[in-house]
């Protein structure tokens, strides 16, 4: 069981830090804000009120024997980069960072940081895709080139197997996985026939997956 520490609880962090604890992990939420950590106290492992920015603090509470650690920190820019170069330095395995912009996330990849997000930014591409689309109900981006689409069955693919949807030729998408009601179909075959309701969970490359758009 992977432990996680989140350091910074404003929106984004404490969203991370409850919901891995909902999942069953153990988490460790740090922050300077004596409210914010009495607020998500009895929601996560352990919360403490801790610099982000203090060494001897941070090793006291064990933070290098954590698999990963999210630092989350807010606007202070200066603050998050030197937080992720500690956590480094101290031999944390894996460190994601939120960054605010381009250039943040750019230092911050520089610095060390095994993964950077972009909560903000990120959730504005999915807002605005889902304003746009029909179809697409949530994308995750793998990487520049790849992602991951929830796709509300479209009319036309109702009744359908997959092979006769086109989805491999046309899209490039290969189906991962349908939700059907509560019930979740792994690796469904080319003759699974798509029904009224059915979530599709593709992979692809973004450029052709984005076609779905207008599907």
């Amino acid at each position: 069981m992977r432990q996680f520490a989140v350091i910074g609880l404003g929106r984004f962090g404490s969203s991370i830090a409850t919901t891995l604890a909902k999942m069953g992990y153990d988490v460790l939420a740090v922050d300077t804000s004596e409210a914010k950590v009495e607020e998500i106290m009895d929601k996560v492992t352990h919360a403490v009120q801790a610099d982000a920015l203090d060494e001897e603090a941070l090793t006291a509470l064990g933070i290098r024997n954590f698999d990963v650690v999210i630092v989350a920190i807010g606007k202070d820019m200066q603050a998050s980069i030197l937080c992720t170069v500690m956590m480094k330095e101290l031999g944390v395995p894996n460190v994601v960072a939120k960054a605010r912009t381009d250039l943040h996330g750019r230092v911050l990849a520089r610095v060390g940081a095994d993964k950077v997000v972009f909560p903000e930014r990120d959730m504005g591409v999915r807002v605005a895709r889902g304003l746009v689309s029909k179809n697409i109900l949530d994308q995750i981006d793998l990487s520049p080139d790849f992602s991951i689409l929830e796709l509300a069955a479209a009319p036309q693919f109702i009744g359908k197997t997959l092979v006769e949807t086109g989805m491999r030729v046309k899209y490039g998408a290969t189906v991962l996985a349908i939700r059907r009601g509560k019930e979740v179909l792994i690796a469904p075959g080319a003759k699974t026939v798509i029904q009224e309701g059915d979530v599709l969970v593709t992979i692809g490359r973004t450029d052709r997956l984005q076609r779905f758009e207008g599907a």
